[in-house]
């Protein structure tokens, strides 16, 4: 959960954000649960089948059950580290039936994911929290940002956003969308603005009026493009002059449908911009689901959310035992 703040900033303080559209009222109903959101992926599907079709236990099951680890884009490491395991048990004859193989196979899946399984946590001393949120294009941070800080209302945060994708004038106004529907102040220039100069004056302006969070968006690019790779260190060297401490929290977004490219992406924004958290989307029913594991066994960065779906309550605080119950069949047979 968020760790929030001694006190929102009062009606009375100097440079109080003004008053704003009220954010619409969430939905009263409950929301789908992770296996609902998660039914029908392929990992589940391809090692209940697996499970199902190959009662005997022994090495052309494991072999198997490796191909189909590889084919949910676990990856090598991961999937390794999961097989030699499981055989060395079956080897000793832990398991009596594949029914027991998929218990032990869902409790390597969870303690693979438990060291990952970081929330994050906001306040103390950093005062406005600042939230930088980067990724390739088409991943879905902008979304993640409006969710997100209805979330962070929702704890009783006060949240300003900065435009700092200035090389697409769309992904401004989509921001600004999500500004007005949650009824948060968004700081932006000129599209073909220097970005790291907006997120600048939105840090400013966050400290003057008491905001308690800043996130601030950046554009959307290829981890190959190195002119702009440069630039989120840019951004990370000018706000360190405003707080030498900021940004606090450096959020990569990762599409959780793109497989082991995704460990390339991460593993260069980590260099570029000091990832500290990943919100990986797009993780419902369509998506392998295998991909978590690889970022977890290869990279080590915190999982901070994952999305399961459209609706705000679909951004989740990563749960790494509710995420591979909802992937993992409930028995086999």
């Amino acid at each position: 959960m968020f760790n929030f703040w001694k006190r929102k900033p009062a009606a009375s303080d100097a440079g109080t954000i003004p008053a704003e559209p009220a954010a619409p009222e969430l939905s009263t109903q409950p929301a789908p649960g992770w296996r609902e959101r998660l039914r029908g992926n392929a990992f589940g599907r391809t090692i209940g089948t697996l499970l199902s079709s190959n009662p005997r236990l022994d090495d052309a099951l494991l072999e198997e059950l490796e191909t189909a680890l590889l084919g949910a884009d676990v990856g090598v490491a991961a999937t390794s580290a999961l097989v030699e395991d499981l055989g060395r048990r079956m080897q000793a004859r832990e398991f009596e039936d594949a029914a027991a193989l998929l218990r032990a196979l869902r409790s390597e899946l969870v303690r693979m994911l438990r060291p990952v399984a970081v929330p994050l946590t906001m306040g103390g001393d950093a005062h406005p929290f600042v939230l930088m949120v980067v990724g390739v294009n088409g991943v879905g941070k902008t979304t993640t940002i409006g969710k997100l800080a209805q979330h962070l209302q929702r704890e009783g945060a006060s949240v300003m956003l900065a435009a700092g994708d200035t090389f697409r004038a769309a992904a401004v106004e989509q921001l600004k969308v999500w500004g007005a529907r949650n009824g948060v102040p968004v700081i932006s220039q000129d599209s073909g603005s220097d970005s790291a100069s907006v997120i600048y004056d939105a840090l400013q302006s966050a400290q003057t009026r008491g905001v308690d969070v800043l996130i601030a968006d950046t554009a959307g690019r290829l981890h190959t493009q190195t002119g702009l790779m440069d630039e989120l260190t840019k951004i990370r060297r000018v706000l360190a002059r405003l707080d030498p401490t900021a940004p606090h929290e450096v959020l990569q977004v990762v599409d959780g449908t793109t497989g082991q490219n995704a460990l390339s992406q991460v593993r260069h924004f980590r260099q570029a911009a000091g990832v500290t958290g990943l919100a990986i989307t797009k993780l419902d029913g369509s998506a392998k689901g295998g991909v978590v594991f690889a970022l977890a066994r290869e990279t080590g960065i915190p999982i901070r959310y994952v999305g399961v779906g459209e609706t705000l309550d679909d951004l989740r605080i990563f749960d790494p035992e509710a995420y591979v119950d909802g992937l993992l069949p409930d028995a086999i047979g």
